[in-house]
């Protein structure tokens, strides 16, 4: 399945300030820990993950700090700043609204998408591939 564009551009700076938010760590990791949590679904690049990080750097929701390991070479190592910390809050709340709204679409009121009526037709998945 491929997301589309427009998903992995609003998701993006909640992503990369959670993955933060649990420790510093390098371009290449951040890559990585994207790619596990999405399951391979997200393949960031590095052209959209460095000038994304630069952005949250020029805003003050991150901060870099170049380190060397023995034996391999620096990496600039970013952390989230409390600043950060507190966007990443705010857009916390922001995507609970948009799922909660998503899954009210879709699923309905109730747990595990219970139907709206007893004899109401509704839809329960959406599929998605082909639609860009």
């Amino acid at each position: 399945m491929r997301v589309a564009k427009d998903l992995v551009a609003a998701s993006a700076t909640p992503m990369v300030l959670g993955i933060l938010a649990e420790g510093e760590s390098y371009g290449y990791a951040i890559l990585k820990r994207i790619n596990e949590l999405s399951s391979g679904e997200l393949e960031w690049t590095e052209g959209l993950l460095y000038p994304l990080l630069h952005r949250l750097e020029r805003l003050g929701y991150v901060e870099s700090s170049w380190q060397a390991v023995t034996g391999e070479r620096r990496r600039k190592y970013y952390r989230v700043t409390d600043k950060g910390r507190a966007e990443l809050a705010d857009q916390r709340r922001q995507w609970d609204t948009v799922v909660d709204a998503l899954k009210e679409i879709w699923l309905g009121p109730g747990d595990a998408g219970e139907p709206r009526e007893q004899n109401t037709k509704h839809l329960i998945a959406i599929p998605l591939e082909g639609w860009a």
